[in-house]
C-alpha cells in the first residue's frame, strides 16, 4: 500500500503505468525477484540487503524515506486496560523509549552487536549494514509519540488503497500521554 501510495504521489498509476504482481506471498517476493520474476521488488529487511549481497539486485530507494513517517509499528490497548493499569502501560512505553534512545545514541556496529541474538538468520555484517541504512535514512524517530501528521498519512495511504471505510478522529483514537511522559524522562 505504501509503495503504491508513493507511486500515485509521484504521478504514476500503479494499475496503468506498470504491472505489479500482487499474488506473490510477501515472504516470497525476494526469491521470486532473484529467480527472475519482475524488474523490481519491494522488500523489508533483511531481504533487501540479502539481494544486494547475492548480487541479485540493488536498493534504489526507500519507501520509508519517500513516504514520510508511516507508523509501521503501533501498540494498542483497550482504554479500560490503560485506565486500570497505567503503570504497566507506562513501564512498557518507557522500555521502548529506552530502546529508541539507545539506537539514536550508538553506532551501527554497537547496535548490531546488541541485537544480533534476535536475528540468528543474519550475520553481524548484514545486521550492521541494515542498521547503518536505517540510521542514514532517519528511520528511527527520537520518541514514540504518534503524531497527528503521521496518523493522517496512514489514513491517506489506507484510503488510497481502498482499505479505509471512514476516517476516525486522531484525538478519539490516539493517546500520546504515555509516550510524552517517556520522552520527558
Amino acid at each position: 500500500m505504501v509503495f503504491e501510495y508513493i507511486l500515485k504521489e509521484k504521478g504514476m498509476d500503479p494499475d496503468k503505468d506498470m504491472s505489479i504482481d500482487r499474488s506473490i506471498d510477501f515472504g516470497s517476493t525476494a526469491a521470486a525477484f532473484s529467480g527472475g520474476q519482475g524488474d523490481f521488488s519491494v522488500e523489508f529487511e533483511p531481504s533487501a540487503t540479502a539481494l544486494e549481497k547475492e548480487g541479485a539486485g540493488y536498493v534504489v530507494a526507500s519507501c520509508g524515506v519517500e513516504s514520510g513517517y508511516v507508523p509501521y509499528t503501533a501498540y494498542s490497548a483497550k482504554e479500560s486496560y490503560m485506565k486500570e493499569n497505567p503503570e504497566v502501560i507506562q513501564g512498557f512505553t518507557n522500555a521502548l523509549q529506552k530502546g529508541m534512545d539507545y539506537v539514536n545514541a550508538h553506532t551501527p556496529e554497537e547496535i548490531a552487536g546488541v541485537i544480533q541474538p534476535q536475528f540468528k538468520e543474519s550475520d553481524l555484517e548484514t545486521i550492521t549494514t541494515i542498521v547503518k541504512r536505517y540510521q542514514e535514512q532517519d528511520t528511527w524517530k527520537e520518541n514514540l509519540i504518534f503524531e497527528k501528521e503521521s496518523f493522517e498519512l496512514l489514513e491517506d495511504i489506507l484510503d488510497s488503497a481502498g482499505e479505509l471505510e471512514e476516517s476516525v478522529s486522531y484525538q478519539e483514537l490516539v493517546n500520546t500521554d504515555f509516550a510524552e511522559k517517556a520522552a520527558d524522562e
